[in-house]
């Protein structure tokens, strides 16, 4: 008898359990959506709810205001070389681009553009029903450039504009460089791929500054000019320090020597070689075109350049023609590697 109340009581507890769990069951099943087929959707939706969160819409700040989109762009016509090196850096390839051809040769091998990328016109006369035969779901342009079509571009898909040159007193073109990068990432989508290329750039940084060190260079004085000529004159754009590339060398150390008298808005002075008996001491860093080098053709006999002390004492340094000192994160990590490559050889 004792046995048989025994086996009663456990098969009491076994039912209530099991009851219990049913009753567990049911109600994550309510929670859920009530069946088990809707249960096991709305696990596997869980996957996808941060991808749907982040798809929008996400707003990016412009030099407008701010623009919203419904989701991050994935076709993208872009109008401005810097914007689409900073596109490609974000692994993106827009679908179109202004002037295919000029970009490949001036803007640097590491942020190629694919065959498959639609020219779209020059950047100064970007070519609209090319555009909008794209159905691109995004634009990017610049300020200096589009502000006489930006209606136009809006009429055609959402475009964001930006100015790569800060005024007076506002910042330099390093900051607005990572700015404009970090919205465009997240325009497309990219915020943690743009986070990771500054990241891997300011550790870029510290490499160059050690490799500097190692040989010599820390803290070197410099004058960095893009060289070439102009109506059979030899002429130099001699960099400033609001601008993006002396903004880039002096975070691995170096120390520019030339000073405008007055605020140059593109980070440059334009003039000749009249101009460098002041900062004759330093270290010359120049950029020609293979094809128009005034150091070997225009100068090679002047007597000012001759007489230069940097000159004299071979202080003069060339960096690779496709040195682009205008554009995003990738052109300043290769302007750094030129350099310390250069100096260091």
């Amino acid at each position: 008898m004792n046995k048989r109340l025994l086996s009663l009581v456990m098969l009491i507890v076994v039912v209530l359990v099991a009851a219990g769990c049913g009753s567990n069951n049911t109600n994550k099943s309510a929670a859920d959506g009530g069946t088990a087929g809707n249960a096991a959707a709305t696990s596997a939706g869980a996957t996808h709810a941060p991808t749907e969160a982040a798809a929008g819409p996400i707003v990016v700040k412009d030099a407008k205001g701010e623009v919203t989109l419904d989701k991050p762009a994935q076709k993208v016509v872009v109008l401005e070389w810097t914007f689409t090196e900073d596109v490609i850096a974000l692994g993106v390839q827009p679908v179109g681009n202004a002037d295919n051809e000029n970009y490949k040769l001036y803007v640097t091998s590491e942020a190629p553009l694919d065959a498959s990328v639609t020219d779209v016109g020059t950047r100064g006369e970007p070519n609209l029903e090319t555009i909008a035969a794209l159905k691109p779901d995004l634009i990017i342009a610049n300020t200096d450039s589009h502000e006489a079509i930006y209606e136009q571009l809006k009429g055609i898909a959402p475009t964001l504009i930006f100015g790569l040159y800060p005024p007076e007193g506002q910042g330099d073109q390093y900051t607005q460089m990572e700015d404009i990068f970090k919205n465009i990432a997240v325009a497309l989508g990219k915020k943690a791929e743009g986070d990771k290329v500054l990241a891997d750039l300011d550790a870029h940084y510290t490499d160059a500054k050690t490799k500097l060190a190692a040989a010599g260079k820390e803290g070197l004085n410099y004058v960095l000019t893009q060289a070439y000529s102009y109506q059979n004159a030899a002429t130099m754009r001699l960099f400033t320090d609001n601008s993006l590339a002396v903004q880039t060398l002096d975070r691995i150390g170096l120390k520019n020597d030339w000073k405008s008298e007055k605020f140059e808005a593109y980070g440059f002075s334009t003039s000749t070689v009249e101009a460098l008996p002041a900062v004759q001491d330093t270290n010359l860093l120049y950029i020609v075109q293979k094809d128009d080098d005034i150091f070997s053709k225009e100068l090679k006999d002047n007597s000012v350049w001759k007489g230069l002390n940097f000159v004299k004492e071979k202080h003069t340094f060339g960096l690779d023609s496709t040195t682009w000192v205008f554009g995003g994160p990738v052109s300043s990590k290769v302007l750094v590697d030129q350099v310390v490559n250069t100096l260091t050889k």
